[in-house]
C-alpha cells in the first residue's frame, strides 16, 4: 500500500469506541477486500476517546506510543471538496468516562496526566483545558461541516413494516408525564440578536460583579455579520426549587422519578444540572456531612456512583453512618428510574447513563413504563428541567395516552433536515458556558464596547451563549426545499416564534426562502409542539413528513421517530453534504452500546447491528462514484443495497442470544449476498469475474464458516482493554473463522 493511499484514501473509515469499534474489526477487512477490486482505498482514522487523549499529550509519550491527531487532520479534510468520510458513533465523554479511560491508559504504561478536578497550578490548569477539548461532543462539531439529511433507508423501513418490532401498550390512565420548569430556565431567559455590520468583530464575554469589577470570561470571540447569537441563563435557585417540588410530587403520586438531560453533548451545563438533582435528592446527607464530603472531594455533578466510591474509603464507622443516612434519605424520596435494577444503578448514579434523546423514546416505546429499583416496570415522572424542547416529549406522551401505541406495520416516516454546520446552536455553546462566579451581570460586549446581550445572574447560575452562522442557515433552508421537492412530502420547519432565537431564524427564513422555487411544495413553520402533533397524526395515518429543525431537535427527533418506527435509531442513514462539496456519512444514532461490549467480554457474543454501517457505506460509494466518475463504485453501491435487502429478508441480523449468529455472522452474510449480487451483474466484467469466485466459495463453505463463528461463543473474551483495546486481540475475537478469512483476504 502506498503512502498516498494511506494519507489520502478514497474513503476514510473512522476508528471509534466500544461496540462499533469491535464490529469494525470484522467488517473493515470485508470492505477493503471488496473495494480494492475497484481500485478504491478505504483506511481508518482514529477518533476514539483513547486515541484523542494520546494525540493530545505527545510530549508525555515515547516515539512508539505517540499517535497522530487524527481528529485535527479530519478537521482539515472536511474542508476538501473530495472528502468522503464514514463516521461511526463515538463516545462523547463524561468526566467519569474520561477518568476511566485515563486510568486504563496509565495502567498500560502511557505517561499521561490525570484529570485535575480542582487545578491549583498553571500546569494543572493547562492540563484541564486540554482535557476539556476532549470531553463531551468533541468530534461532531469538527466533522460536521455541513447540515444533516437523516432518514430511514428504504430497506430498513420496509423490513420494519413487514416485521414490526414490539411496542408497549399505552393506557389512557397512565400516570407517566413530563415535568419541566415554568420560569428561571434557559427558555424563559433567552435573548437573541442578529449581528449587524456595526457589531461585527471580536467580542468579549464579561462578568460584572455588584461592585463594578469586570472579569473577562472569554475574550476575542469572533462575530460575523449575519450571525445569530443568543444568550440565556438558568437560575439555580429556581432549578433546585423545581427539583424539590417534582420529587415531592413523584413520591405523592407513587411514580418513578427520572431526570432526562444530555450531559455528554452539553458537557458544561448539564452535569451541573445533574449535580443539583443529586444533591437535592440526598439533601439531608449533603447538609449533615458537608465537611466530610468536601474533604474527600465528593462532587455531586459526578453522581451517586462517585459519592459511594469515595465514602467507601472512609473509616468503617463514618462510612456506615453516611450509608445509613443515605438509605434513610432514599426511603423518604421517590423511587428512581433504574439504569440497571439488578446492580442497583439508578438514574442519578452517572450523568452519562441516561441521555434524553435515547431514554425518552425508549420509555415511550415501552408504553410509558420504566424499570424501578424492585425490577418492576412502573409509570414515571419524566423531568426535563429546561422547557425549550420538553414539549415535544409531553405532546408525544399525551398523544399515546389518547390514541394508544403506534403500529410499526402501518406507520409513516419522519425524516430530518438538521441545522448543525459550524457548531450551530446549543451544541456549539460549550466554550461559552459559565457558572456565574458571584452576583452580578454576564454580558456580551462587542469590539467597540457596546453591550449586545446582558443577564442578571446570581452565584452558581448557569449562563451560556450560542451562535449560528448565516451560511449554514442558507444551506439548511436549501436542503429543506430540495428534500421537499425530491420526495413530494410536506416539510415542517420547527421554530417557535415566541422563543428569542427562533424568532431570529424565522426572519432569516422569510428572507431566504423566496430565493428558491417552492411552487407546489408544502413548507410551513410550526412551533415544536404544533409540529409534533402534526407529525404524529401523519405518521399514525401512514404518511411521511420532513422535519426541518435546529441542532438539538435534529438530535432528539432522529432518535424519537426511528425508535418508534423501526425499533432503533442505530439503523438510520445520515448524509451530511459538507459545505465545501465533500460528503460525511454517519452510521446512525444510538450510541456505542457499552452493554454490547459487556456481553461480548462475558459471553463471546456481540449483538451490535452493523446495518447503519452497511447503509452509510453504500451512500459513500454512490457519492464516490459521482464525485470521481467511477462506475465500479456505483455498481458496488447498488449491489450492496441489494445485499442489505436480502440480509433483512432472510433474518440474518445479529441475535441477542448466545449461540445464534451475532455481528460477525451478519458480516458473513452481507459478504455472501454482496458477492452474489456482484457476480450476477453484467455491467462490469472484472467485478463479475472476481466475485463469482468469492460467491462460490462463500456459498460452498457457508455451514463450515457459521460453525466456526458459533463455536467460539459462550466463553469470555479478553480484549486487552476497554477504551484502548489490544488490536491483535480484537482481530482474534472478531475474525475467528479461518475459512472466512482465507476467502476474504
Amino acid at each position: 500500500m502506498t503512502n498516498q493511499s494511506i494519507n489520502k484514501p478514497d474513503i476514510i473509515y473512522t476508528k471509534v469506541d466500544e461496540a462499533p469499534e469491535l464490529a469494525s474489526g470484522s467488517f473493515l477487512p470485508i470492505i477493503q477486500s471488496f473495494t480494492k477490486v475497484a481500485d478504491i482505498t478505504v483506511n481508518p482514522r482514529d477518533i476514539s476517546l483513547a486515541g484523542r487523549i494520546l494525540a493530545n499529550f505527545p510530549e508525555n509519550l515515547d516515539d512508539s506510543q505517540r499517535q497522530t491527531d487524527d481528529l485535527s487532520i479530519l478537521g482539515q479534510i472536511v474542508q476538501d471538496p473530495n472528502a468522503n468520510i464514514i463516521k461511526l458513533p463515538n463516545i462523547s465523554a463524561s468526566i467519569p468516562q474520561l477518568n476511566a479511560a485515563i486510568s486504563e491508559l496509565q495502567g498500560q504504561g502511557f505517561n499521561i496526566p490525570s484529570y485535575p478536578d480542582n487545578p491549583k497550578t498553571e500546569k494543572e490548569k493547562n492540563i484541564k483545558e486540554v482535557y476539556g477539548k476532549i470531553l463531551g461532543s468533541a468530534v461532531n462539531p469538527i466533522l460536521r461541516e455541513g447540515n444533516s439529511d437523516r432518514r430511514a433507508p428504504k430497506a430498513v423501513k420496509k423490513f420494519a413494516m413487514n416485521n414490526p418490532h414490539s411496542m408497549g401498550q399505552w393506557s389512557s390512565d397512565s400516570k407517566t408525564h413530563v415535568s419541566t420548569m415554568e420560569n428561571g430556565d434557559f427558555y424563559s431567559n433567552e435573548k437573541s440578536i442578529t449581528i449587524s455590520k456595526e457589531n461585527r468583530g471580536m467580542a468579549n464575554i464579561e462578568y460584572l460583579d455588584d461592585y463594578k469589577n469586570i472579569t473577562i470570561l472569554k475574550s476575542d470571540h469572533m462575530l460575523d455579520e449575519g450571525d445569530v447569537i443568543d444568550a440565556t441563563m438558568m437560575s439555580i435557585t429556581a432549578l433546585r426549587l423545581f427539583l424539590k417540588n417534582e420529587m415531592k410530587n413523584a413520591k405523592e403520586q407513587g411514580v418513578l422519578f427520572s431526570l432526562h438531560i444530555k450531559a455528554t453533548m452539553m458537557k458544561i451545563s448539564d452535569p451541573i444540572i445533574f449535580g443539583h438533582a443529586v444533591s437535592v435528592y440526598l439533601e439531608e446527607v449533603f447538609e449533615k456531612h458537608s465537611v466530610t464530603l468536601k474533604n474527600i472531594l465528593v462532587n455531586p455533578d459526578l453522581g451517586i456512583g462517585d459519592l459511594l466510591t469515595k465514602i467507601s474509603a472512609l473509616p468503617i464507622e463514618k462510612k456506615s453512618e453516611i450509608m445509613s443516612d443515605i438509605e434513610t434519605c432514599i426511603d423518604k424520596q421517590p423511587d428512581l428510574y433504574m439504569v440497571n435494577s439488578d446492580r442497583g444503578i439508578s438514574n442519578l448514579h452517572v450523568s452519562s447513563d441516561v441521555i434524553i434523546d435515547a431514554s425518552l423514546p425508549a420509555l415511550i416505546r415501552a408504553g410509558g413504563k420504566s424499570w424501578g429499583p424492585d425490577g418492576e416496570e412502573r409509570d414515571t415522572k419524566c423531568v426535563i428541567p429546561d422547557s425549550s424542547y420538553a414539549g415535544i416529549y409531553d405532546e408525544t406522551i399525551e398523544f399515546c395516552k389518547k390514541h394508544g401505541a403506534f403500529n410499526p406495520a402501518k406507520m409513516g416516516s419522519v425524516s430530518n433536515v438538521g441545522l448543525m454546520a459550524k457548531k450551530a446552536e446549543e451544541y456549539g455553546s460549550h466554550p461559552q458556558t459559565f457558572k456565574a462566579p458571584g452576583d452580578g451581570k454576564i454580558r456580551i460586549v462587542d469590539s467597540k464596547g457596546r453591550i449586545l446581550v446582558e443577564h442578571r445572574v446570581f452565584e452558581n447560575d448557569i449562563w451560556r451563549m450560542c451562535q449560528t452562522k448565516d451560511s449554514p442557515i442558507q444551506n439548511w433552508i436549501k436542503l429543506g426545499v430540495d428534500r421537499a421537492r425530491e420526495t413530494s412530502t410536506p416539510a415542517i420547519i420547527w421554530l417557535n416564534k415566541n422563543r428569542a432565537h427562533d424568532a431570529q431564524l424565522i426572519k432569516k427564513i422569510n428572507q431566504y426562502l423566496p430565493e428558491y422555487n417552492t411552487e407546489g411544495l408544502d413548507i410551513r413553520i410550526m412551533s415544536p409542539v404544533e409540529a409534533t402533533r402534526f407529525s404524529l397524526k401523519r405518521v399514525k395515518d401512514g404518511l411521511n413528513t420532513i422535519s426541518v429543525t435546529g441542532n438539538v431537535l435534529r438530535d432528539y427527533l432522529t432518535d424519537l421517530f426511528p425508535i418508534l418506527e423501526v425499533g432503533t435509531s442505530a439503523k438510520m442513514l445520515s448524509i451530511v453534504p459538507l459545505l465545501n462539496g465533500g460528503g460525511l456519512f454517519e452510521t446512525g444514532a444510538g450510541g456505542s452500546a457499552p452493554k454490547h461490549v459487556q456481553q461480548l467480554v462475558e459471553e463471546g457474543h456481540l449483538r451490535w447491528d452493523s446495518l447503519g454501517e452497511f447503509c452509510a457505506l453504500s451512500a459513500s460509494l454512490e457519492f464516490l462514484g459521482n464525485k470521481k466518475n467511477n462506475p465500479k463504485a456505483h455498481i458496488l453501491a447498488k449491489t450492496l443495497d441489494q445485499a442489505v435487502e436480502l440480509l433483512l429478508d432472510n433474518d440474518n441480523s445479529p441475535s441477542r442470544i448466545v449461540g445464534e449468529i451475532d455481528n460477525r455472522g451478519s458480516h458473513f452474510y452481507i459478504a455472501k449476498y454482496w458477492s452474489q449480487a456482484l457476480a450476477d451483474q453484467n455491467e462490469d466484467e472484472d467485478l463479475k469475474s472476481h466475485f463469482e469466485k468469492m460467491a462460490e466459495q462463500l456459498t460452498l463453505h457457508e455451514s463450515k464458516i457459521i460453525n466456526e463463528l458459533l463455536s467460539i461463543q459462550g466463553r469470555s473474551v479478553e480484549l486487552g482493554g476497554y477504551y484502548h483495546t489490544d488490536q491483535s486481540k480484537v482481530i482474534a475475537a472478531m475474525r475467528p473463522s479461518p475459512t472466512l478469512n482465507s476467502i476474504i483476504d
